[in-house]
C-alpha cells in the first residue's frame, strides 16, 4: 500500500495544472491516469507519418490561464491567419481581423459577408469587450448567443454567413444556445490573441506541463476503480492512500467514481482527416467556414499548411469537421464528404486518401445561459477539477485545476 498526501485521478489538462501547482509550490502528490498517454482529450495520434488531433484543437494564446503555465516559444506555436474563409457561391470570400490587417478594412468593406454596418459592428464590439476583465464575463447577464447578436443589431446576414457558421464550429452546435457571455469571452480571444497549434501537435501541450513535474510523480495505465474514505482501488489490486484526492476526469468517470447521477448535454462533433497532394486552400492559413448549415461539411482546414510537421513527405493534412452524421458508418461518411467538396475544390478531392475519423460524441458539455458554476470542493478532503464544472475550454480546464491546488494549499 502506497501513502500519498495528495493524489490526483485523471492525466488530462485539469489535473496536469493542479499538479503543477502543487508540485511549484512543493506539495508531494500522484498522478494517476488510467490510459497510456497524458491529455485527456487533447491527444495527438500518429497515422501514416501524419499528425491527427483527436479532433480539431486550437490553442488561443491570449487564454489568461495558458498564459500563466505554457511557454509559447517551446511549444514552437504556428499561427493561423486571424479571420476566416466563407464558401461562398463561387470561391470563397475572406473575413479578415481589422485589428491585425490594416487592408482587412478594404477587403471586409467589398465582400458580401454582411453590410459595411455589420463590419463596423465588429470593431464596436471588439473594443467594448477589450475594456471588459477576463474574469468578469461569466458573472455578466447572460442570453443565448443568437438573440445576443440580433439584439446588439447585426444583420442575418451577417448571423448566417460568419457567426453562426464560425461559432458553431467553437460550439460544436448550430442553434447558438450557448450562453452569450461565454460567446463574448471567446470574442475577445480571439482578437486580442492568436489561433494557434503546437508545431508537432496539440498533445505537446499536456506534455510541457508535464515536464515541469517529477518524473516518478506520474503513473500512467494506471485506472481508478474507486474509492473510499482515504482508499483508492486500482484495477489489479493496488491500494493506495491518499490524505486528500483530486478527481481530475471526464465527466461521465468523475459522476461514477463520485456516485453521482447528473443530467448532461454533450455537444457532438466528427472529424475525419484526409491526405492529399496538395493544399485545397493553397496555402491559406484560414478555415474555411460553410455558411449552409444544411450541409454535411461544416468547416474544412489544412494542419499542415499552418505547421509543415502536421503533413509527410510534402503530401497536405485536411481536416473536416462535421455534425449531426453520426449513424453514418466510416465509408458513407467519407463519401457524402468528397460529394460536397467536389463543390467546392473540383475533381482532386476525389483522390484524397482517407487516414481516420474521430466520432467525438461527449465532445463538449453544452453551456446554455444560466449555467451555474459547480463546486470544486465536495469535502474536506474531496476534490474535483474539470472544464465541464465552469465552461467548456481549455482555458477553464486550466482555472479549474489551479483553483483546487490553492484549496489544497489553503
Amino acid at each position: 500500500m502506497n501513502d500519498f498526501s495528495t493524489v490526483i485521478i485523471g492525466g488530462g489538462i485539469s489535473g496536469l495544472t493542479c499538479a503543477k501547482y502543487l508540485n511549484e509550490k512543493g506539495y508531494s502528490f500522484m498522478l494517476l491516469e488510467g490510459s497510456d498517454a497524458l491529455g485527456g482529450r487533447v491527444r495527438t495520434d500518429k497515422v501514416d507519418g501524419f499528425l491527427l488531433d483527436r479532433g480539431f484543437q486550437i490553442l488561443l494564446t491570449n487564454y489568461p490561464e495558458a498564459k500563466k503555465i505554457l511557454n509559447y516559444n517551446n511549444l514552437d506555436l504556428k499561427y493561423f491567419g486571424s479571420g476566416a474563409m466563407i464558401k461562398a457561391e463561387k470561391g470563397f470570400m475572406k473575413m479578415e481581423n481589422p485589428f491585425r490587417n490594416k487592408m482587412a478594412y478594404l477587403t471586409m468593406a467589398f465582400s458580401s459577408v454582411g453590410s459595411l454596418s455589420d463590419k463596423l459592428k465588429i470593431r464596436k464590439f471588439a473594443n467594448e469587450l477589450a475594456e471588459i476583465p477576463d474574469d468578469e464575463f461569466f458573472q455578466m447577464e447572460a442570453t443565448d448567443t443568437l438573440t445576443f447578436l440580433r439584439n446588439y443589431g447585426w444583420s442575418e446576414k451577417m448571423i448566417n454567413n460568419f457567426f453562426k457558421p464560425f461559432y458553431g464550429g467553437v460550439f460544436l452546435e448550430n442553434d447558438l444556445v450557448t450562453s452569450s457571455n461565454f460567446f463574448q469571452f471567446t470574442f475577445k480571444q480571439f482578437f486580442k490573441g492568436d489561433a494557434a497549434i503546437p508545431a508537432d501537435g496539440m498533445q505537446a501541450i499536456p506534455e510541457q506541463i508535464a515536464e515541469m513535474l517529477p518524473r516518478n510523480s506520474i503513473r500512467k495505465n494506471a485506472r481508478v476503480k474507486g474509492f473510499e474514505g482515504n482508499q483508492i482501488f486500482l484495477d489489479g489490486g493496488a491500494v493506495i492512500t491518499a490524505d486528500r484526492i483530486v478527481v481530475a476526469t471526464d465527466p461521465k468517470t468523475s459522476d461514477k467514481l463520485l456516485g453521482e447521477t447528473n443530467e448532461r448535454t454533450y455537444n457532438i462533433t466528427t472529424c475525419t482527416y484526409f491526405s492529399a497532394e496538395s493544399s485545397p486552400l493553397k496555402g491559406e492559413k484560414f478555415i474555411a467556414l460553410n455558411p449552409n448549415r444544411r450541409g454535411a461539411v461544416h468547416n474544412v482546414c489544412v494542419p499542415s499548411d499552418i505547421s509543415s510537421h502536421y503533413g509527410n513527405a510534402g503530401k497536405s493534412l485536411i481536416s473536416v469537421s462535421t455534425q449531426g452524421l453520426e449513424k453514418l458508418d466510416e465509408r458513407n461518411l467519407t463519401n457524402r464528404i468528397k460529394r460536397e467538396l467536389f463543390d467546392w475544390f473540383g475533381a482532386s478531392v476525389n483522390v484524397w486518401k482517407h487516414l481516420k475519423t474521430y466520432h467525438i460524441p461527449e465532445s463538449l458539455v453544452q453551456y446554455r445561459a444560466g449555467s451555474e458554476r459547480q463546486n470544486s470542493k465536495l469535502g474536506d478532503n474531496l476534490y474535483r477539477c474539470g472544464d465541464y464544472l465552469a465552461y467548456p475550454s481549455l482555458n477553464a480546464a486550466m482555472q479549474t485545476g489551479r483553483e483546487v491546488a490553492q484549496m489544497i494549499m489553503e
